[in-house]
C-alpha cells in the first residue's frame, strides 16, 4: 500500500536533487528494522553519479521528499532512506478499505490460476513418521496458502503401486505368518496395543520382517528373484499382479491417510503410478525419446538420455528403459509430469533435497520435449537426536504417537487451566492445540533447513508457538461475545465509515496496525517463493502484536463501544483465523 503512494514522491525527490537512474524502484523494499521504518532505499548506488557519500545523498533525498497523509516520518540512517508510514493512514487505508473495493481489507480475491500441487506421495508401506510428516506438512499448508492467496488448487497424491517396496510389502504377506513376523523382528519395539486395528502399523512389521530376511535367509536369492519377478511384472502393466499389489498397500495408504487427515491433511486426487503404463503414455515416451539426437543405449541394452549434451554435471545419463525393455520410475514420472501439466497452468512438487538431481534431469529432459519445467520447494530431513529416521530400521517417531503425546500433554494444561470444563471440551481443545502444535512446529523452520526432532520443542505451548496464535485470536474473539454481551450492534458499527481516527495513537496500536498492512504483502511472498515459514512468522508477529493492542486499547468501557478499536480489533481477528486456517493451525474461539 505504501509504496504505491511514494514512488511517485520518491521519483520527484531524486529528480530534485539531480539523480538519474532507471533501476531504483527495485531497490526500495521493506526495512530490515520495523524501528526504521516500513521501506527503505539503499542511495549507495547513487554514489558515483553525485560524486557524494551515501548518507549525504539520503540527507539530500530525504529532504526534498514532498509531504503526504501517507508519510509519518522520513528520515536518513547510514546511507539509507527511511521512510515510516502514518498510523492514521495506516488506519484510514485498513478501515476504509470496504467501501472503496468492495471486499473486506486482506480478503483475497480469486486470481483465475490453477495450481496442482503434489505433495507427500509417499511409499504405502508402512505408517508416517515425523520425518516424513515434514513433506505432507508443507505442502498442505503450500496448498492452504494458494487457497488463501486467491489461487484454484489441486492437492495431488501420486501413489506408488509397482515399485520394489510395494513389492516386498506384498511378497511378505503373501509368504510370512505372524509369527514369523514377530521371531523374525525378536528384540525390537513390539506392535503399540492403541494401533493394533490399523492396518499402516501393523503392516509395517511384515515389510520390516521381510528386509531382515532379505539380508539373513539361506534362501534369499530365490526370495529377490521372485519379488523382482513381480516388480518387473508390474512394470510391463501385468494387470494381476498390480491388483495384488494394491490388495497389499491399500490398506496401509488408507491408514496414513488417517493419519493426516488428525492432522487436517486432505487431497483431492490420487494418481497411480501404473496408469501411465497400462495406457500407453510410457510405451510412446520411450518411442519418442529413441528419436533424439541424445538417445543413447548402454553395453547391457539399457537406454538413455545424454543430459550431459544439454549441460547436465555430474550423473548424466537420464536411463529411461531397461535392456529387457521395461520401462524405469523416472520415465513414468515424466509420462506423468506431461499428464499434470494438461490440468493446471502451474505445477509445483514437494521434494525432499536428495531429489534435486532427479528433479534437474526430470526437468531438462520435459524440456527436450518442449515441455514446461515445474516449480519445486525442496526441504531437508528431520532427524532424531540419534540420527536420521528410517521406517524399514524401526528407528522413527511416528506421527500417531506424537499426536497422541500432544493431546495429552495440551490435556493437563488446559485442566489445570481451567478445571470447570468439562471433559469433551477439554479433549476439543488439546487435540486442536496438539495437532496444530506439531504442524506449526514444522511449518515454521525454513524449508531448506534440517533440524533434529526433539519432544519437548514440538510440544512447547508457550510464546513463539501454535497455541500462543491460539490464544491471541480466542482473545479476540472474546472481546466480540463481550460487545454482544454488552448489547452492541457490532454489524451496524462495523458498517460505519464516518469513525474518528484518533491523531494519537498508543504503541499497541500502532504496531498492530503495522502488522495488518504487510499481512498480504507476507502471504504474497510465501506464496510466490514457496516459503510458508514467511507467513508463519507473520502470523506470530501479528498475534504478538495483537496482545499488545489488547493491552492498550479498551473497547468498552462502562457499556460505550470505542467503534475504532472495534473496527480494527476485528480486522485483526478475520485476519489472524484466515490466516490460522492458511497454515492448518484450529481457530478455536474458547481456550
Amino acid at each position: 500500500m505504501l509504496k504505491t503512494v511514494i514512488e511517485p514522491l520518491i521519483e520527484a525527490a531524486l529528480s530534485e536533487v539531480g539523480i538519474n537512474n532507471d533501476h531504483w524502484k527495485s531497490m526500495l523494499a521493506p526495512s530490515r528494522e520495523l524501528e526504521q521504518g516500513d521501506l527503505s532505499l539503499p542511495c549507495f548506488p547513487f554514489a558515483k553519479q553525485m560524486g557524494q557519500a551515501p548518507p549525504q545523498i539520503a540527507e539530500a533525498i530525504a529532504t526534498a521528499m514532498p509531504p503526504h497523509e501517507a508519510i509519518g516520518e522520513v528520515n536518513a540512517v547510514a546511507g539509507y532512506l527511511n521512510i515510516k508510514a502514518s498510523p492514521a493512514w495506516l488506519a484510514k487505508s485498513i478501515l476504509h478499505s470496504p467501501s472503496t473495493s468492495g471486499h473486506p481489507f486482506g480478503e483475497c480475491q480469486p486470481t483465475g490460476r490453477k495450481i496442482l500441487i503434489e505433495h507427500t506421495s509417499a511409499n504405502p508401506n508402512g505408517p508416517f513418521h515425523v520425518g516424513r510428516a515434514r513433506n505432507a506438512i508443507l505442502g498442505d499448508s503450500l496448498v492452504r496458502l494458494h487457497r488463501l492467496f486467491g489461487n484454484e488448487v489441486r492437492a495431488e497424491y501420486y501413489v506408488d503401486d509397482m515399485g520394489k517396496q510395494v513389492g516386498v510389502l506384498a511378497w511378505a504377506l503373501a509368504n510370512l505368518s505372524s509369527d514369523e513376523v514377530e521371531a523374525t523382528l525378536a528384540g525390537r519395539e513390539p506392535l503399540n496395543p492403541k494401533w493394533a486395528g490399523k492396518a499402516d502399523h501393523q503392516r509395517v512389521r511384515w515389510y520390516q520382517a521381510a528386509q531382515v530376511i532379505r539380508q539373513e535367509r539361506a534362501d534369499k536369492e530365490e526370495i529377490e528373484q521372485e519379488i523382482g519377478r513381480m516388480v518387473h511384472a508390474s512394470e510391463h502393466g501385468d494387470q494381476q499382479v498390480l491388483d495384488d499389489f494394491q490388495a497389499a498397500y491399500q490398506p496401509v495408504l488408507d491408514g496414513m491417510l488417517t493419519t493426516l487427515a488428525r492432522l487436517g491433511i486432505g487431497f483431492d486426487t490420487f494418481t497411480k503410478e501404473s496408469m501411465f503404463v497400462t495406457n500407453g503414455d510410457v510405451g510412446r515416451l520411450m518411442e519418442q525419446f529413441r528419436s533424439f539426437d541424445i538417445h543413447g543405449t548402454a553395453d547391457n541394452g539399457a537406454e538413455f538420455l545424454d543430459l550431459g549434451a544439454r549441460g547436465l554435471k555430474g550423473k548424466t545419463e537420464f536411463f529411461f528403459r531397461r535392456g529387457d525393455g521395461s520401462s524405469l520410475y523416472a520415465t513414468r514420472d515424466i509420462a506423468y509430469h506431461m499428464w499434470k501439466w494438461q490440468q493446471c497452468d502451474d505445477l509445483i512438487n514437494v521434494l525432499g533435497e536428495d531429489h534435486k538431481l532427479q528433479a534437474k534431469q526430470v526437468g531438462m529432459t520435459l524440456t527436450e520435449l518442449q515441455q514446461k519445467v515445474p516449480e519445486v520447494m525442496f526441504y531437508s530431513f528431520i532427524k532424531l537426536p540419534e540420527g536420521k529416521m528410517s521406517t524399514r530400521k524401526g528407528n522413527v517417531v511416528f506421527m500417531d504417537d506424537l499426536l497422541e503425546e500432544a493431546s495429552e500433554q495440551a490435556a493437563a494444561v488446559v485442566g489445570a487451566l481451567r478445571p470447570d470444563y468439562e471433559r469433551d471440551q477439554v479433549k476439543e481443545i488439546a487435540d486442536a492445540a496438539g495437532k496444530s502444535a506439531v504442524r506449526f512446529n514444522i511449518i515454521k523452520v525454513s524449508p531448506e533447513k534440517g533440524f533434529t526432532f526433539r519432544w519437548e520443542e514440538a510440544l512447547a505451548f508457550e510464546g513463539g508457538s501454535a497455541p500462543f496464535i491460539m490464544y491471541s485470536h480466542v482473545r479476540a474473539c472474546s472481546i466480540l461475545r463481550r460487545c454482544e454481551k454488552e448489547g452492541v450492534d457490532v454489524a451496524e458499527e462495523m458498517a460505519k465509515s464516518d469513525v474518528e481516527i484518533p491523531d494519537e495513537m498508543s504503541s499497541g496500536m500502532i504496531g498492530l496496525l503495522r502488522s495488518l498492512a504487510v499481512h498480504n504483502d507476507v502471504l504474497a511472498k510465501a506464496v510466490n517463493d514457496r516459503r510458508p515459514h514467511l507467513f508463519a512468522n507473520q502470523l506470530l508477529h501479528l498475534a504478538t502484536c495483537f496482545n499488545a493492542f489488547y493491552r492498550d486499547c479498551m473497547i468498552v468501557v462502562d457499556g460505550e463501544v470505542n467503534t475504532f478499536n472495534l473496527q480494527v480489533s476485528e480486522v485483526a481477528r478475520r485476519l489472524m483465523r484466515t490466516g490460522m486456517e492458511g497454515l492448518g493451525i484450529v481457530p478455536i474461539e474458547h481456550m
